[in-house]
């Protein structure tokens, strides 16, 4: 089981800098040095273990708040595809191989060992889905929406030249430039080619860093489907002892296994970069009604003029908005779904849409809960409920109801 994974799209010109010895598809070598190509071409290595090749100025986080670049090594092959938007780099290389390097991307491989094994599995399941359900939709919008609205969802697109991206809008994949450690290794080693089934098919495993205590349910973020696995949980180990509206949890800082302050815990838990964000469980922003004005125009390119109202119009049961109409005093808009919301509200992305609006000394204050569309796996309670003594599988159950994992 293969996969390929676009690391880098739209070059005139790539350069490359080899580890060990490759060879083309006329059985050219290519030893160990820098290289810079303009066609295309394919590179395999000679042998899998010892060779590597590394790119400069690779983009990460794009979009997003953590964007930069960095030097990144990669194992497999190497090949560049060239389009009419210019060459692509594309890595072959093995679904496990995949999978080791993703655990230790998106989390830290110093994770404690059950959630690893957790993540494996998910990451395999949610890499494996599409191939199996080539049919799937991917984004979206609906027609025959008011001129004013602006619905649109984004999902898995399809890659004409690869599987899957390496970066944060599929899974964070960074090749072997973070440490594998022995636990990565074990969490992979003990789940091979184990995937998250329900009723026999591989499941579309989504995961977010933080569900703000809640987790979210599918059709909020994405196209109007229920999936019963999908679903909506407290993230916690019994049920909640009390009601609460949407608004008083937000405000409020309840407990649940993602509202942790463990600095320990975290630093295991999250990739350096991740570190510099803290207040994943509840935070704030606050706007001008010119600097929202502004950000939105910029965004949508729509003149409402100084905003005068931030409205909540439809919420999942997380919270997360999914319906906002922003009422400016020239005009309004309405956006949806959550994505949407969170690119339109940021220079890159908020947190979640999980939020409430206060007016306070004229500038709208935006109080929100959990980083990311909340749906599935939530990786910071994984984690919490890994260092508590849970097995993966109990820590799958919690967040995929109705699930078993199976090979």
């Amino acid at each position: 089981m293969n996969v390929s994974v676009g690391l880098i799209e739209g070059q005139s010109a790539v350069e490359v800098e080899l580890t060990g010895a490759f060879i083309d598809t006329s059985a050219k070598p290519y030893l160990p040095g820098r290289y810079r190509f303009t066609s295309e071409v394919t590179l395999a290595p000679s042998d899998v273990a010892s060779c590597a090749f590394a790119l400069d100025n690779v983009a990460i986080g794009i979009g997003f708040h953590w964007e930069r670049k960095e030097r990144q090594v990669f194992r497999g092959a190497f090949r560049l595809v060239k389009r009419a938007a210019g060459l692509a780099v594309i890595n072959d290389i093995s679904l496990e191989e995949y999978v080791t390097s993703v655990i230790s991307s998106e989390m830290s491989a110093s994770c404690p060992l059950e959630l690893l094994k957790a993540h494996a599995v998910i990451s395999r399941s949610w890499m494996w889905f599409p191939k199996a359900n080539p049919s799937h939709s991917g984004s979206g919008q609906p027609d025959g929406l008011d001129a004013r609205e602006i619905l649109r969802w984004y999902g898995r697109e399809a890659h004409p030249d690869f599987d899957v991206c390496a970066d944060d809008h599929c899974q964070r994949y960074q090749g072997i430039t973070k440490a594998f450690s022995p636990a990565v290794a074990e969490a992979v080693r003990v789940t091979a080619g184990e995937f998250l089934r329900d009723g026999g098919a591989i499941c579309d495993a989504r995961f977010s860093k933080c569900c703000g205590g809640i987790t979210e349910r599918y059709a909020t973020a994405w196209e109007d489907e229920d999936i019963s696995y999908l679903s909506s949980m407290y993230d916690g180990p019994t049920a909640l002892s009390r009601a609460y509206s949407h608004e008083m949890w937000i405000r409020s800082n309840p407990q649940a296994y993602c509202n942790t302050d463990d600095s320990e815990l975290l630093s295991r838990l999250l990739p350096g970069f991740d570190q510099e964000t803290r207040d994943f469980y509840r935070w704030r922003i606050t706007y001008s009604p010119e600097e929202l004005a502004d950000l939105i125009g910029s965004k949508l390119a729509v003149d409402l003029g100084p905003i005068r109202d931030v409205r909540a119009l439809a919420r999942g049961p997380s919270g997360r908005i999914y319906r906002l109409k922003v009422t400016g005093e020239r005009d309004y808009v309405i956006l949806g779904k959550e994505l949407e919301i969170r690119r339109a509200l940021s220079r890159t992305h908020l947190y979640s849409s999980a939020f409430v609006v206060d007016i306070e000394s004229g500038s709208f204050v935006l109080r929100g809960a959990g980083w990311g569309h909340g749906v599935g796996l939530c990786q910071i309670g994984a984690a919490v409920m890994a260092n508590e003594g849970k097995t993966y599988t109990e820590i799958l159950q919690h967040y995929y109801s109705g699930t078993t994992v199976s090979a």
